[in-house]
């Protein structure tokens, strides 16, 4: 059966969005690279205009709608991203453009998707609710529907990504893609094995969204509910009619990370490569890095689809993946509320040469006997081995840690 997407198709997309849509860089990444022993590369894509890959597809399916389509205007569901992408290209096009998105839509979202010249609806208490308001607006009012990945324009126009990383990048061997609902992972995996079939193609979800995975597995469209994420992006519940049968025809495997290698591989690229990348467009180094693919001695490209993090995220991702890579230590220690108590035990601390971020006291509490204190300490250290260096000189102090519960990071040793 013929694909619903060809070769053709994206290099045609190619030049239909050339107008509007960068060429982002492929940026070698040393550091990251000699953590998973590979040459690794990255398709920076949350440097694209609007923050991620979205635009392409938004602008190459604006670029194909009839004369007629285009004086009605265009309708989309979305949260964030997708939402951005289709407003940016429809206003650069000039044609009407509506967005409807959650009423728990992020404000900063919310005014971006406006600030392309969108109007913006806010209904439903998640995407789905949103999506079938919009699907009666456009029945209403006669618009055309964008999909955000079940759309064979829409994956045409990602695929392109896919034409740039083999010319900017020889002798690729491997290039490891995000999947949602398919659309980007399908054009990209398209116009490489149509190109350099030789090049092995790897789709990353994230544990708490794994429906397109599933779906393939089982060679039918399943629905399965998102949990909770930071790596929201690719929060979905059911995949593309249009996107499984490519995923399975042209992805050599797919893999599935945790939520903490998530948060890890965002700091990273944040501390390491100066780059702000969301949670969706961190899964793929976040897979390289957690040894999911298998490319020790390889050069390897890792596309990052995009960088729309929510400002008060960033602390909060920081936090996390710091405390997962041992570098964040939260602990507590009871000791006799008294002068000169707490300075020694700063004194043993300061020892492992550790920085102190923050000291909690709590004396009034059931669990606090009359005449204690507990002290809780934040600190920051180089690593789990030094994480356990600390416990250790502790309990030689005759102290008696134990770990504080909100957050991650290495348990006292045994």
């Amino acid at each position: 059966m013929r694909p619903s997407v060809t070769l053709q198709d994206i290099h045609r997309a190619r030049s239909s969005i050339a107008h509007l849509v960068l060429q982002t860089p492929m940026l070698p990444a040393r550091s990251l690279g000699d953590l998973a022993e590979c040459e690794l590369l990255l398709k920076a894509e949350n440097l694209q205009r609007a923050g991620s890959f979205k635009v392409r597809g938004a602008a190459n399916k604006i670029a194909a709608l009839s004369p007629e389509q285009k004086a009605r205007g265009v309708i989309t569901a979305s949260a964030g991203n997708h939402a951005q992408g289709v407003a940016l290209a429809a206003g650069h096009a000039g044609i009407p453009c509506t967005v409807v998105m959650p009423v728990g839509a992020s404000l900063p979202k919310v005014e971006a998707t406006r600030g392309y010249g969108a109007t913006v609806l806010l209904e439903g208490d998640d995407f789905d609710q949103a999506q079938m308001h919009a699907r009666r607006v456009m029945q209403e009012n006669d618009l055309t529907f964008i999909h955000a990945f079940d759309d064979p324009a829409i994956i045409a126009g990602q695929g392109t990504i896919g034409l740039e990383m083999l010319e900017q990048v020889e002798d690729l061997d491997t290039v490891v893609v995000p999947m949602g609902g398919g659309g980007l992972i399908s054009g990209i995996a398209l116009a490489i094995k149509e190109t350099a079939p030789g090049v092995r193609v790897i789709g990353v979800q994230v544990a708490a969204a794994t429906a397109l995975i599933e779906s393939s597995k089982a060679n039918e469209r399943l629905t399965v509910k998102p949990e909770p994420t930071v790596a929201d992006g690719i929060a979905v519940g059911t995949p593309g009619e249009f996107t499984i049968p490519l995923v399975k025809r042209y992805v050599d495997d797919t893999v599935v990370v945790e939520e903490d290698e998530v948060t890890q591989a965002m700091m990273l690229l944040l501390e390491r490569s100066k780059l702000l990348v969301e949670g969706a467009g961190a899964v793929g180094l976040a897979a390289v890095l957690g040894g999911k693919t298998q490319v020790a001695g390889q050069k390897v490209a890792v596309v990052l689809s995009g960088g729309n993090v929510d400002s008060h995220l960033i602390a909060r991702v920081v936090e996390s993946g710091l405390a997962h890579a041992g570098r964040y230590l939260v602990l507590r220690v009871m000791l006799e509320d008294r002068p000169g108590q707490l300075s020694r035990l700063l004194s043993v601390v300061s020892e492992c040469q550790v920085n102190v971020l923050d000291i909690g006291h709590l004396r009034h509490a059931p669990t606090v006997h009359l005449g204690n204190v507990e002290i809780q300490l934040t600190l920051e250290t180089r690593n789990y081995a030094h994480s356990e260096e600390v416990w250790e000189r502790l309990r030689n102090a005759g102290y008696m840690p134990y770990q504080s519960e909100p957050v991650g990071g290495p348990s006292p040793p045994a």
